[in-house]
């Protein structure tokens, strides 16, 4: 007998959308999932709609908002667009937006827009 699963996954709170500007053109990215940490990024077993990603080596990996940051986890890739379930173990892929408007108090993690040019500049997001 096969083992089946069931799994109910919605499209997640995408309250922090500030605009529906960019979502139809969001691109999907490939998550390196070993780079995130289960009790921060995904302890419900899924990837929170509105996580900020970098994007290092041609994957996504957690953004590192540390001003002094001088890796490319540093510089914002954008934002996964809807939740993505994880087994914790197999890289996948995701939606992310670069571009449009965010509402900073809605993300599902604390976070503060980069002030450096250069941590933002591959996005064109309006922080509101």
């Amino acid at each position: 007998m096969p083992r089946l699963k069931t799994e109910t996954l919605g499209g997640g709170d995408q309250s922090w959308l500030g605009s529906t500007h960019g979502i139809a053109n969001a691109r999907t990215e490939i998550i390196d999932i070993s780079t995130f940490t289960l009790a921060t990024h995904y302890p419900n077993g899924y990837i929170p709609s509105g996580l900020p990603v970098a994007k290092v080596g041609g994957v996504l990996v957690p953004y590192d908002a540390t001003e002094g940051t001088v890796t490319n986890a540093g510089i914002l890739a954008g934002f996964v667009l809807t939740d993505q379930a994880t087994d914790g173990v197999a890289d996948f892929g995701a939606p992310l937006i670069d571009h449009g408007r965010v509402k900073v108090a809605s993300l599902p993690i604390s976070f503060t827009a980069p002030a450096a040019a250069a941590k933002r500049a591959v996005t064109t997001i309006v922080f509101v």
